[in-house]
């Protein structure tokens, strides 16, 4: 690996070609070696008395090629102070839970060699490690009483204990075989092969001094992991008020679980006994985030149509007396990211896609009526305390911050930390502007266009033309830790992004819209949003504009190149797909292609067909930079592979960039740099 220096010289190199000109306040650009450096803010977690928040900031350690996390605290009461670091240890540490008493903190932390529960006194003294299982615990959270932990840990269903777990996947470890039996799927998943454990939910009890007993598992035989994978986290479990029971969320790992959606909530007493009870079972779609109110009553989030991820997430709320089940935003057609209770638990906070931001919303338990409290910006977190709630909050600009608003419609947000304050202030400000043209059937699509570093009025700037991924994802006012605007803009380019049709946040139609025209809507969208930006901003210049896009994006650009082939100067595909039939039946996700598509390939070859790359190959003229992860699961690396031969036996200008141990995304940081070197100098190349 490149010393840091030598790296970030040659990224600065690479990024300052053709900026010919410094803004008036001559702040410097904003590159890929700031995108890495940059402190992430996380998790944050208000004490039970609402004073203090503990929250998780994530550095980069590009020595050792990996980020690592802190624990931190503020005091609300004490604005005028700076946050205090809690942990200094090189292992990571993360998930900060209170205590009920509010005088310490669990958290997990990988310093004794694997991860596992730890507590440290705010009234002095060094963390205790309160949990020496043999096996990695992945989440945690505390009982209301402050009486038990739950965890999650990776088992076999058929242990009876820990140490079974713990000696077979030692036992496997030591086998000189390396060949692997599978009698179903999934036989992976995102980036990891599967090896018959399963992620179970945990209670242990916790003696006067906070020290945790033996595991009682709660799924015991169970086969389903908790939280779900790949990304899941403690949102999925609860404790009811009396911490007397459990709810999760889970999906049941049997033969139909790669093409099926069905999560249900489950309730099961928190000593273990008895039968787990489904809560959901009439709904053969999603039921994830359980929520309890004051009163008892359970909210959680659910979707309708069975096999569709990108269904709306309506909150539904069964009442603590009577046990009727009702949806409480029926009416609301916004898709809920993330649910929690207020801090009377009275009533419902909720995040959704909100027409370019991510906002916050107030949500009457008894009503169903919502209320936007918050909606500039991109809400990555919040808790409510008893003076507000605290959000992390993003935006184009920057990446999270906490701030606290007071519960009140429009009340403007206060600041509460400032982590990247001396990086920020220091780099240049993206100018942004949201547009809104008509697109596919004549329907209002919006669009974006960011101004190039070193603006200069009267001069003409190359177009980075960025396509999301998803498909039913959106960009917006939002802060990106790969593929982010602002590094294309430091780099002399003037950015347009389209939220074209599938996008959320625009409505459940438009995002159900793109659903079996992968090829159509979409890419009439984005010719009309290029053509009405150029048409907006003079200083656009249409002849030398390059394409870019990850994933569905990946694939938008393989599509542009078969269907618009003489638009683009350059065309980027980073993880995309290549051809339909071949992703079918490697992907592991089988849900996703099965409703986009219409069902499986067997049943469906024409839907697949119909908007196949590999079908428009010999179309291909643009030259093309082909980025894939070797470690990614959801479009296997034979899809990028397919692209770069197919450019290469047609004799178009192309060039691969495949990173062996990455997975969807680019993680590391040494890769993320060397991504963004090699996209810049690819697009220099063509466009400057």
């Amino acid at each position: 690996m490149p010393h840091r220096r030598c790296l970030a010289a040659l990224l600065l190199a690479c990024v300052s070609v053709g900026t010919t000109a410094q803004p008036a306040d001559a702040r410097a650009p904003f590159t890929p070696d700031d995108l890495v450096g940059v402190q992430r803010l996380s998790d944050p977690q208000p004490s039970p008395d609402g004073h203090l928040v503990a929250y998780v900031l994530r550095s980069t350690d590009l020595a050792a090629n990996r980020g690592r996390s802190d624990l931190y605290l503020i005091d609300l009461n004490r604005r005028d102070l700076p946050p205090r670091q809690l942990t200094t240890d090189a292992a990571n540490d993360s998930n900060p839970r209170w205590s009920r008493d509010g005088r310490s903190l669990y958290f997990l932390s990988t310093r004794s060699g694997s991860s596992q529960v730890w507590r440290l006194p705010l009234d002095g003294g060094e963390a205790v490690q309160v949990t020496q299982y043999p096996l990695d615990v992945n989440a945690l959270k505390v009982s209301p009483d402050g009486r038990h932990l739950a965890l999650s840990l990776d088992v076999f269903p058929d242990c009876a204990d820990l140490a079974c777990s713990a000696t077979r996947l030692k036992a496997t470890a030591a086998l000189k075989q390396t060949g692997r039996v599978y009698d179903q799927l999934f036989i992976r998943h995102w980036d990891r092969w599967e090896d018959g454990t399963q992620a179970h939910l945990f209670a242990v009890t916790l003696d006067a001094v906070g020290r945790a007993g033996e595991p009682v598992d709660l799924m015991r035989g169970v086969r389903a992991s908790v939280p779900s994978r790949p990304s899941g986290g403690d949102e999925e479990f609860t404790f009811s008020p009396d911490g007397a029971r459990v709810v999760y969320s889970a999906r049941m790992a049997d033969r139909t679980e790669p093409w099926s959606t069905n999560f249900d909530l489950y309730e099961v007493a928190v000593d273990g006994t008895g039968t787990a009870r489904n809560l959901t079972a009439a709904n053969l779609a999603w039921d994830t985030q359980p929520v309890f109110l004051a009163d008892g009553s359970l909210a959680w989030l659910a979707m309708e149509r069975p096999g569709f991820e990108a269904d709306r997430f309506t909150v539904m709320l069964r009442d603590a007396r009577s046990g009727a089940v009702r949806a409480l935003t029926a009416d609301w057609d916004y898709s809920v990211g993330h649910l929690a209770a207020s801090a009377d638990g009275r009533n419902l906070l909720a995040s959704a896609d909100d027409h370019g931001q991510e906002s916050l919303f107030a949500i009457d338990a008894r009503r169903g009526g919502v209320t936007r409290l918050h909606g500039r910006g991109q809400v990555t977190a919040f808790e409510p305390t008893r003076q507000g709630i605290v959000m992390a909050l993003a935006s184009l600009d920057a990446p999270a911050d906490l701030f606290l608003v007071d519960g009140r419609r429009g009340s403007e947000p206060q600041r509460l930390t400032a982590v990247n304050k001396a990086l920020l202030d220091a780099r240049f400000v993206a100018d942004t502007e949201q547009f809104t043209f008509k697109g596919a059937n004549d329907e209002d699509v919006s669009g974006y266009v960011m101004k190039p570093y070193g603006y200069v009025p009267g001069r003409k700037y190359p177009i980075a033309f960025v396509i999301h991924g998803g498909p039913q994802s959106a960009f917006g006012n939002a802060w990106s830790s790969r593929w982010n605007p602002k590094t294309f803009a430091g780099a002399g380019y003037a950015v347009v992004f389209i939220d074209f049709h599938g996008t959320p946040g625009y409505g459940q139609r438009f995002t159900d819209s793109i659903s079996g025209d992968w090829g159509g809507k979409p890419l009439v969208d984005l010719q009309k949003g290029l053509a009405a930006a150029i048409a907006r901003h003079d200083f656009l210049d249409g002849e030398r504009a390059c394409a870019l896009g990850a994933s569905y994006g990946g694939f938008m650009v393989n599509w542009i190149a078969g269907n618009w082939p003489d638009r683009f100067r350059c065309l980027v595909n980073h993880d995309g797909i290549f051809d339909a039939r071949a992703m079918y039946y490697t992907t592991e996700e089988l849900w996703f292609d099965e409703w986009e598509h219409g069902g499986s390939y067997f049943d469906q070859p024409e839907n697949f067909e119909r908007f196949n790359p590999s079908a428009k190959v010999l179309a291909w003229r643009a030259p093309m930079l082909v980025i894939q992860g070797g470690q990614d699961f959801r479009v296997p690396d034979t899809q990028g592979i397919g692209t770069f031969t197919a450019l290469q036996r047609r004799g178009i200008e192309s060039r691969l960039l495949y990173f062996p141990d990455e997975n969807h995304w680019v993680l590391k940081p040494a890769n993320s740099l060397q991504w963004y070197q090699t996209v810049f100098s690819w697009l220099d190349a063509h466009l400057k």
